[in-house]
């Protein structure tokens, strides 16, 4: 059955005829999104096939959205589905973005939204297993273990170095990067330090309803550094905050990780690990643009590649761990023409 026959099947018999379905701009996955207007407004329809192969009771959107839920974290309310067809029915929360909010804010408002969207970012990282929730659940059983890191760093070697920059670096410094990422893995897995993680904490996965922020896309949440979120957020491939700014929210949230007692690191070690962290998740992020834009076809994501690996330089320059991966990596850096 074609989407276009299957979404109907979400609303009352009479009212189906009325309904008007629009395509939503989604993000770089297999999900598609759907606005459907009604008689009684407006609502969103995710149509995600891997919902059709789960039960329910497993599938990890809706699990991590009924937790961030408890725990007072603002996401879509869930009005329904056909897991038959894969089917999600959500509150539509509109289409502004916290990427669309940054340029009509001034510096003291820019700064009150960001150190709001802080908080609610401590509190997921606040979350811990409790009642039937164990470790052994998700998104509690998942981790930035040294595997899931050097998968993503693979990614980029395979979609960046392998396809998108094809020929800028000779297979032998592929190598020697491949071990460089390997250490910087290590140096990153310290589960002493984990709290919960929504994964991909962004600025396009905040929107701002009612002047509210809802959080969105959250169903890849997972243990690790309390920094990996914090980077998502302050060096945003969309959204370029200034230096300034950043070091202030960088200290915002550190401080407030003290507070709620979810970190022992001081503060030079949060700052050292925010640089280890923030040089694996841009990397990650650019295999993604690379994948999207060569292996998909798709050149939305394409004018953030440069951007993103723009970051690189001032973590290399600051962290004398990523000097060997930096100098290997100098080939691919704005600005250089080789």
């Amino acid at each position: 059955m074609e989407l276009q026959e299957s979404i109907p099947l979400l609303f009352p018999p009479e009212e189906r005829a009325q309904l008007n379905i629009t395509t939503v701009k989604g993000d770089a996955s297999n999900r598609q999104y759907f606005r459907v207007t009604g008689a009684h407004g407006t609502t969103i329809v995710c149509a995600d096939p891997a919902f059709k192969s789960v039960n329910p009771e497993s599938y990890s959107f809706l699990i991590v959205r009924d937790l961030f839920a408890r725990h007072g974290v603002r996401v879509p309310e869930l009005l329904g589905m056909a897991h038959e067809h894969g089917l999600l029915l959500l509150e539509d929360c509109g289409d502004l973005m916290l990427q669309d909010d940054v340029p009509l804010l001034d510096r003291d408002r820019l700064s009150a939204r960001y150190r709001q969207i802080i908080d609610i970012l401590v509190r997921i990282q606040s979350i811990r297993p409790s009642g039937e929730s164990t470790n052994a659940t998700i998104p509690f059983s998942l981790s930035f273990d040294q595997e899931k890191l050097i998968f993503e760093f693979d990614f980029f070697i395979e979609h960046a170095l392998n396809g998108y920059f094809r020929g800028r670096l000779d297979d032998r410094t592929i190598a020697e990067l491949r071990d460089e990422f390997l250490s910087i893995a290590d140096l990153l897995v310290q589960p002493e330090h984990f709290v919960l993680n929504h994964r991909d904490f962004h600025s396009r996965n905040i929107m701002l309803f009612r002047d509210e922020p809802v959080i969105i896309d959250f169903q890849d949440a997972r243990l690790g550094l309390p920094q990996y979120d914090a980077v998502s957020l302050l060096r945003d491939s969309y959204v370029r905050l200034d230096a300034e700014l950043v070091e202030e929210l960088k200290r915002y949230h550190f401080e407030q990780l003290v507070r709620h007692g979810l970190t022992a690191m001081d503060e030079a070690e949060y700052l050292r690990l925010f640089d280890l962290m923030a040089f694996q998740r841009n990397i990650k992020a650019v295999g993604t643009f690379c994948y999207q834009t060569t292996a998909v076809g798709n050149p939305s994501f394409e004018p953030c590649i440069v951007p993103t690996l723009g970051y690189l330089r001032a973590y290399i320059d600051a962290q004398s761990e990523l000097a060997s991966a930096g100098r290997l990596l100098e080939p691919l850096m704005p600005g250089n023409s080789r």
